[in-house]
């Protein structure tokens, strides 16, 4: 199984956003870290099946993340 790297984001309002920075297009949005995160399985996985329906296999991630601490 690949995994990507994902980055989630909270709005002023408290909501969620989550994106890949790999794949373009596949988002996903939630009132909770929860529900965001859920709801960005469900839009990879379909993005996967829609490309594999099509002939076409995902990209190989290419993006990573770490921490710096501030001194």
């Amino acid at each position: 199984m690949t995994e990507y790297l994902v980055i989630y984001e909270t709005a002023e309002d408290g909501a969620w956003g989550a994106w890949l920075p790999d794949i373009d297009g596949v988002v996903a949005l939630g009132k909770t870290r929860d529900e965001v995160e859920s709801r960005m399985r469900e839009a990879l996985a379909a993005f996967a099946e829609y490309e594999r329906e099509e002939g076409r296999e995902l990209p190989p991630p290419h993006n990573y993340a770490g921490y710096a601490s501030a001194p």
